[in-house]
């Protein structure tokens, strides 16, 4: 019943705005995002700092850009003449310390006065753990930064996918798609491999190691999925972790999902991830 509550508000916040001047929905806040400047707040930290730069200067499309330093965003974050993109540490409730590091998109204006956590956030895309990243957040990065611009396009045409999240953007899989879906190793749970012996895994799904998954991202191989995983460095359960699909010739995303690390498997795709994603391939 709340969900369903929460939907029918959403699709008439667009009515309740023509009808009361002082009520503005989400789409209509960030309305003005590609004629604004995107500044990207670089970090300090030098390794990721050269990445971002490299694959902002290749692949950012939607907006005009400036690079600048925390110093900079704190000198500018109170207008609303600028968009931020910023690489910030999330902590849930449960969390003694930061356990996901997101690149997230807010605007700038006068809420930025009492924090960042209070300025108006576009989208937050999870990159990768805030304790112990793994590396394969470089391969990705691409990625998440046109799923970033895709979501934020997509967030100004409709305000079900401003307030809905990443979800609403995922592409539809279907039969005769033509992909394989790669999921490395290390990104599945244990109890999915029960699965593969009963053989639910086919020749359209594969479990493969690492190395091979993030070459297929490099390569910008065209008819395949990949999995990646977003969790913290210590499966502590109940822990907020997040599993994607992707594919590395368009970087669409075709997945998305936030779940709960559990006491039995820890972080992963778990065997009803597997499901939804093999009837999505297999369905007529």
């Amino acid at each position: 019943m709340k969900k369903t509550l929460t939907i029918i508000l959403v699709m008439l916040l667009p009515v309740l705005a023509w009808g009361q001047a002082q009520i503005h929905t989400k789409k209509m806040k960030i309305s003005d995002f590609t004629q604004k400047i995107t500044k990207v707040v670089l970090t300090g930290n030098e390794f990721f700092d050269m990445a971002l730069q490299n694959e902002i200067t290749m692949g950012w499309r939607i907006s005009p850009y400036e690079f600048c330093t925390m110093e900079e965003f704190e000198e500018y974050r109170t207008s609303d003449e600028f968009y931020f993109l910023m690489s910030v540490n999330g902590r849930f409730r449960k969390d003694d310390i930061p356990t996901i590091s997101y690149l997230t998109l807010v605007k700038g204006g006068k809420e930025a006065e009492r924090g960042i956590d209070k300025m108006l956030e576009v989208v937050s895309m999870p990159v990768a753990s805030a304790q112990s990243p793994s590396g394969r957040e470089f391969v990705f990065l691409p990625a998440l930064l046109e799923i970033i611009q895709n979501y934020t396009l997509a967030s100004m045409e409709n305000d079900m996918n401003a307030y809905g999240g990443l979800g609403t953007i995922t592409k539809k899989i279907g039969k005769g798609s033509g992909f394989m879906v790669m999921f490395a190793e290390e990104d599945i749970c244990p109890s999915v491999y029960e699965m593969e012996k009963i053989g639910f895994l086919d020749s359209e799904m594969y479990i493969i190691d690492e190395e091979t998954v993030d070459s297929i991202v490099m390569e910008r191989v065209e008819d395949a999925l990949v999995g990646y995983v977003v969790a913290p460095s210590e499966s502590i359960p109940g822990a907020v972790y997040y599993k994607m699909l992707i594919n590395p010739g368009t970087y669409q995303l075709y997945y998305f999902a936030q779940d709960r690390v559990s006491r039995k498997d820890g972080a992963g795709f778990t065997p009803a991830d597997i499901k939804k994603i093999h009837t999505a391939i297999t369905r007529n």
